[in-house]
């Protein structure tokens, strides 16, 4: 069950997390909910085997509490986002532009998570946010919500004096939908089914760790057959998602056969993955206890799939990775220095690429991963766009040999049964799963067979604060290369 540690006041969260951090654990988010008219703060904190709540309560009439972020920088864009839906203040945050939510007219009502009513309007105000960087010459460049191509709605606010990038401002909450109070008195097996399209490129990771957190609570143990499958959904969407990162890079440098191939590619996975479950994202399979149904596609016709699929992509990975054209562009492009990646905790490809190997599949192992032999994975410490590609396709490769023992497996099941039975009264949990972009956790609190607060907090969210900092030596072109190479979703940031 979840560690939950009831802190009382926030200095002494902030002492806890001292603590906990220099002993070694992570921090991994900060949260807010609704508490009997005031504000409870709960800091995620993950360590090996779990991941513990720390809670502060704050009083009905409190606006402000003292900021986490000097002590923990990495809790920066989370005190960012607990202000705007709220609106009690980090006193000495370092800067509390808007994040999730656009800049408010004055004295609004926030959405308060947590709390039984949702306001009925929220009214921007038009005012522009205030610029970084001063002197002659310098220019904003609004980069977005909406681009060419097919690209999520978030606005770039890149302040140069031509062709450098000294800051950058990131503006999430054109994506902002509500998910966080959505989920609110939903019953928890319904839950899945939101939980699946918070961010859609990662649903299957999304729908693991919402199950996850209702299966600790319920004591609950998946079927073996139901542990196979969920990891063969999770490892084909792994596959997908590295393979759009690669064409939108191969796309970024002009390589138009690159992008043609493994579109293709990716098409070729998206559409095993239809035949298997029946919808090219793989939802409706993971539910609470278990999965809806075993793979429509018998193991040796799948097996026949993934061998196929793996000779293409290996062989134009190899051309890709031998165009040096291609090469030069992503070395030494949004360098994202190791100790930094360390200090914050990066996830997934982003940190991995800098030496930060964090992966919810070995730390905390779930389903059937503990029993499948991983593949041995390469150390990276470059930081920069090339080493999270390279990362990528260690991971496609590694994914390939967990599918092939999956399958094996599957082709020895003789009892049917793929879900046991999960009854949630009440009580409090944390889910995970790695998802492409890394760790996804779900902070479950289920009240009289409902779900009273759920935080989805994704990989993305941790990881795009970083996106401000790996512009050091960069120019305005080598943008796309880094925002492909990070591989991030912006629905996964702003709920």
């Amino acid at each position: 069950m979840t560690e939950i540690v009831g802190l009382g006041e926030v200095a002494s969260l902030r002492d806890e997390l001292a603590r906990r951090l220099a002993g070694g654990q992570r921090f991994a988010g900060l949260y807010g909910a609704d508490h009997d008219g005031g504000v409870r703060l709960t800091a995620l904190v993950a360590a090996d085997g779990d991941v513990a709540e720390l809670d502060a309560d704050l009083p009905a009439d409190a606006a402000a509490y003292p900021a986490l972020t000097p002590s923990v920088p990495a809790a920066f864009w989370y005190e960012r986002e607990i202000h705007d839906l709220f609106g009690v203040a980090p006193d000495g945050h370092p800067r509390l532009d808007p994040l999730v939510l656009p800049l408010l007219q004055a004295d609004p009502v926030r959405p308060r998570p947590g709390a039984e009513k949702n306001p009925q309007r929220l009214d921007p105000d038009e005012h522009a946010l205030p610029r970084h960087v001063m002197g002659p010459g310098v220019f904003t460049i609004p980069h977005g919500p909406v681009r060419s191509g097919v690209f999520e709605s978030v606005e770039y606010l890149v302040e140069t004096p031509g062709e450098d990038i000294p800051h950058l401002n990131i503006r999430v909450f054109y994506k902002h939908r509500g998910i966080e109070k959505r989920f609110e008195h939903m019953a928890p097996a319904d839950g899945v089914l939101l939980a699946e399209r918070v961010e859609g490129i990662a649903s299957v990771a999304h729908a693991l760790a919402y199950c996850h957190a209702l299966e600790r609570l319920a004591g609950c143990v998946p079927p073996w057959p139901a542990q196979l499958v969920r990891v063969l959904y999770a490892e084909l969407e792994r596959i997908a998602n590295h393979l759009d990162a690669a064409l939108k890079l191969a796309d970024a440098a002009g390589l138009a056969v690159a992008v043609a191939r493994f579109g293709w590619h990716k098409e070729r996975v998206l559409r095993l993955v239809g035949r298997l479950a029946g919808n090219r994202f793989g939802r409706g399979v993971v539910v609470p206890g278990g999965v809806s149904r075993l793979p429509a596609l018998g193991p040796a016709a799948a097996l026949a799939e993934l061998n196929g699929l793996q000779r293409n992509i290996d062989v134009d990975a190899a051309l890709l990775m031998g165009t040096s054209s291609f090469l030069d562009r992503l070395r030494t492009t949004g360098p994202l220095p190791a100790d930094r990646a360390r200090a914050h905790g990066a996830l997934g490809p982003v940190g991995k690429a800098s030496g930060h190997a964090c992966d919810a599949r070995d730390d905390r192992p779930y389903d059937a991963y503990p029993t499948l032999g991983a593949a041995p994975r390469r150390r990276y410490d470059d930081g920069d766009a090339l080493a999270r590609l390279r990362v990528r396709w260690d991971e496609v490769r590694e994914s390939f040999h967990l599918l092939r023992q999956v399958v094996d497996q599957l082709d020895d099941i003789h009892d049917p049964t793929v879900r046991a039975p999960v009854e949630v009264a009440g009580g409090r949990a944390v889910g995970w799963a790695e998802a492409p972009q890394g760790e996804v956790l779900y902070a479950v609190q289920v009240t009289d067979g409902r779900v009273a607060r759920c935080k989805p907090r994704s990989a993305s969210f941790h990881n795009l604060v970083l996106f401000h900092e790996v512009f050091v030596g960069d120019i305005l072109t080598d943008f796309p290369f880094s925002e492909a190479s990070f591989g991030l979703s912006i629905a996964g940031v702003a709920l």
